[in-house]
């Protein structure tokens, strides 16, 4: 397969040698899925698992794009190759997005640095299902780390813990972040809590209220099984303030897991998940066309007819597919 006159082991070739325009076309490629983003995938797979994958999550507005540009700028200070994968929501109408946290983030950053905006075109989970293909390959071609940040989506965004290392949860004062985090599931998956625009009132309630969870998760045994307590960290990261402390959070965290074993089986879920997802994507494009079949057409019929329920339709179907 050609992209620009270029194979695809040319251009792999090339963005292992630093050259981004290459390293673009690439990630362009695993956007766009099919067997060209598997042929990517399949070369970067085999020279991956070397960097650590920082997950940054949090409703929207709470200052995560801004707080992940900081985190970059003070990466590429000490030396580091560092890439952002900005997973932004893509329109349920006409599937476009935004896309413009690179906008919001190319201040802060230098050559040193790969911002790459991503769309989530439409799955469930706030991250694309290009994002795990997209992080092997940054991590094949020597970034690291690589960071997430994700879309804010509420409930589902505890997927980024499940595509990451290290999971920051950013909360805001004022806007009951803290309680919304704990009902979306994210104090279990939360490695770091940052309580970001620290400045505002109810910032120290914010704390305080993340506190009264973190205990409460003590008390049901969560601490002693992890043999680790999320910190809490202040910041304003319109001003930079705290961004050294989650940096050093950040490292005391990989630190845990490397100490703990945690890191091998963080890695494997990561693994699992992938396969998981794609799995289901290819049983359900499938299943879809399937449903253009005339076995498919004879199915949607008799639900239509009252002949059969949806549900026994559904069963019919896969055991066809799995028959075949």
């Amino acid at each position: 397969m050609k992209s620009s006159k270029e194979t695809i082991p040319q251009l792999f070739e090339a963005a292992l040698s630093g050259e981004r325009r290459s390293l673009g076309k690439l990630l362009t490629l695993v956007e766009r899925g099919g067997e060209t983003a598997d042929d990517v995938a399949g070369l970067a797979h085999r020279k991956a698992g070397n960097t650590h994958v920082i997950g940054i999550t949090g409703a929207p507005g709470s200052g995560k794009s801004t707080l992940t540009g900081r985190l970059l700028e003070l990466f590429s200070q000490t030396g580091h190759n560092s890439a952002v994968l900005a997973v932004d929501p893509s329109s349920p109408l006409t599937g476009g997005a935004i896309l413009g946290d690179r906008i919001r983030m190319d201040d802060l950053t230098d050559e040193n640095s790969f911002i790459r905006s991503m769309a989530t075109r439409g799955h469930s989970g706030g991250l694309a299902l290009a994002v795990p293909a997209a992080i092997q390959l940054f991590d094949a071609v020597g970034y690291k780390p690589v960071i997430i940040e994700t879309v804010g989506v509420g409930q589902v965004e505890v997927d980024v813990a499940g595509a990451a290392d290290t999971t920051v949860v950013v909360v805001t004062p004022g806007m009951g972040d803290a309680v919304q985090a704990n009902k979306a599931g994210l104090l279990e998956v939360a490695d770091i809590f940052v309580v970001n625009k620290s400045d505002r009132p109810g910032a120290n309630d914010a704390r305080r209220d993340l506190d009264l969870m973190l205990d409460l998760g003590h008390i049901s045994g969560l601490e002693e099984k992890t043999g680790y307590r999320p910190p809490i960290i202040m910041a304003n990261s319109l001003e930079g303030t705290g961004s050294q402390e989650i940096i050093e959070a950040i490292e005391n965290h990989a630190n845990h897991l490397k100490s703990s074993g945690s890191i091998k089986v963080r890695q494997d879920q990561r693994t699992l998940m992938e396969i998981q997802n794609r799995v289901e994507l290819l049983i359900g494009t499938t299943a879809k066309e399937t449903l253009s079949t005339e076995f498919g057409k004879a199915m949607i019929n008799a639900v239509l007819n009252r002949e059969t329920s949806p549900a026994q339709a559904a069963k019919s179907i896969v055991n066809s597919l799995l028959n075949d």
